[in-house]
């Protein structure tokens, strides 16, 4: 199993959005709400250029993504909107002997957060961030070095993702996809083998059943 983090795992979008105004204020832009939804599944390092320019420098593109994602760290200190019934479904996936991964373009720290928020930092085995790969959703690296440190082929991987980059890489990667429709409908996320509106539509069982349809 490997999960992604924002929109599947937390609710974080109106805390992105807040980090990003914010940044966005501080460079004298603005960043609409239609703009940071064209983002979804994307790193920083990608966002960056598209939101306030292309003539950035690599080194303050990074300075400005480690602003980003203080703000947003400072947006859910007092609260981390877990999803309902993602920490359920992650435990009862470990429960089941189902080896369990986070595959996220998101800060490191914001993933050790997320996990500690869940309880269930000691039962995933693997974390893969947006610092441990080269390539950004939609291409498949993210995923695919989930596996290698999961020691399980790809073709045997379930992958859930809530946005239609995140789709495609789980599909490149030869996985079998799950999208949430956390943040985009249905038919933004009609490539994926099976769609839900909730992880509480989502179990061991059901999964595996559908995984070898």
């Amino acid at each position: 199993m490997i999960y992604d983090l924002d929109g599947v795992l937390i609710d974080s979008s109106d805390a992105h959005f807040e980090s990003w105004r914010r940044l966005a204020r501080e460079l004298s832009c603005e960043v609409t709400r239609e703009q940071f939804r064209s983002t979804f599944g994307r790193q920083n390092r990608d966002i960056i250029p598209l939101l306030f320019g292309e003539d950035l420098g690599q080194q303050r593109i990074n300075e400005l993504g480690e602003t980003k994602e203080r703000y947003y760290r400072e947006n859910i200190k007092d609260h981390v909107p877990v999803l309902p019934g993602a920490a359920e479904l992650v435990r009862s996936c470990h429960d089941s002997g189902l080896a369990c991964a986070i595959g996220s373009s998101a800060h490191p720290e914001n993933i050790a957060i997320t996990l500690r928020a869940m309880g269930v930092e000691d039962i995933v085995r693997a974390v893969v961030s947006g610092h441990d790969v080269t390539k950004g959703k939609p291409d498949p690296q993210v995923f695919l070095l989930a596996a290698e440190r999961l020691k399980v082929l790809p073709k045997n991987c379930v992958v859930i993702e809530d946005a239609p980059a995140g789709i495609e890489a789980a599909l490149a990667a030869g996985m079998f996809a799950v999208g949430v429709t956390t943040e985009h409908p249905r038919e933004r996320l009609a490539h994926a083998h099976r769609v839900v509106d909730s992880l509480a539509e989502l179990s061991p069982d059901i999964l595996a059943t559908a995984h070898q349809e």
